[in-house]
């Protein structure tokens, strides 16, 4: 390392986050679907390593930069290459399959609490516009997206969806709950079946009260016109902690791209390494 990324937070002589180690390429590499043939009278040029796509897609992930623009001296490919397998791989269910699997490691490491949830969301500029966007009502009724996110009771994310900026974060609370995945080796225990959820008062509706009653939930959501200081914030700040680590992947500060599915194929691949470093970090 010699420096150049310094102003990324990678330390001199550390190695960058997007660099795939051994221990995490042996997770991800079973996922990837195999290769069509190549024809043998023009087999043309031969496709670059997964291994090294899979750091560059990271370093558009960590950096926010165009696809257009990966440098080619890191030795990732070009960034269409990158943006091809991104697409492909989101395609074939690679990155949802990957926080799947590190989800049930988490479960067999004694690290994920499902017995609580926790849901919010988060508002996101989209300069180009495209689907899943809307005009923001906290940005001026610029474009804009949202992220929606559910968490178990550590903060370890359970399930994310997109939508656009107007859209009602009540409006996702069913769905994300039905969105989160069954754990390997665990029963169906998901939070349609844990005690309780915590929500903000963005949730208070009372049909959806009921509805989660209907699931045997406990609903713990903030009343409109009710002051602070309920105690709600310690157990919620989890969720907001996880919106902030997603957005500390520099490329979902801002919603760069127009089609949903790149921009939702980067918002699942962050859930995954945020799965991942929590793994490594219950090991050490």
């Amino acid at each position: 390392m010699d420096g150049r990324f310094e102003c990324l937070g990678v330390r001199r002589g550390e190695q960058p986050p997007w660099i795939v180690s051994d221990e995490l390429w042996a997770e991800i590499s079973p996922l990837l679907p195999p290769r069509a043939p190549r024809r043998r009278r023009y087999p043309g040029r031969k496709p670059l390593d997964d291994r090294k796509v899979l750091c560059g897609i990271l370093f558009v992930l960590y950096t926010a930069i165009p696809c257009e623009h990966l440098p080619q001296e890191l030795g990732f490919g070009s960034g269409m290459t990158c943006w091809r397998r991104l697409r492909d791989w989101n395609d074939a269910g690679v990155w949802q399959q990957l926080h799947e699997v590190l989800l049930g490691k988490l479960r067999a490491a004694g690290q994920l609490d499902m017995s609580r949830a926790v849901i919010d969301g988060s508002h996101v500029r989209a300069l180009k516009g495209g689907p899943k966007t809307g005009p923001s009502p906290v940005d001026r009724r610029k474009p804009g997206s949202k992220h929606h996110v559910i968490t178990d009771t550590g903060g370890i994310p359970l399930a994310v969806s997109l939508t656009g900026g107007n859209r009602h974060d009540i409006t996702q609370l069913m769905p994300l709950i039905d969105k989160v995945p069954p754990i390997k080796g665990h029963p169906r225990q998901s939070p349609a079946t844990a005690d309780r959820i915590y929500a903000d008062r963005g949730y208070d509706y009372d049909i959806y009260r009921r509805a989660l009653r209907t699931r045997g939930i406990t609903p713990v959501i903030a009343r409109r016109g009710v002051d602070h200081g309920l105690g709600l914030g310690t157990r919620r700040w989890v969720v907001e902690q996880t919106i902030a680590l997603l957005h500390w992947f520099r490329r979902l500060r801002v919603r760069w791209e127009i089609r949903d599915d790149i921009h939702e194929a980067f918002l699942t691949l962050a859930c995954a390494i945020i799965c991942w470093r929590r793994l490594q970090h219950s090991k050490s």
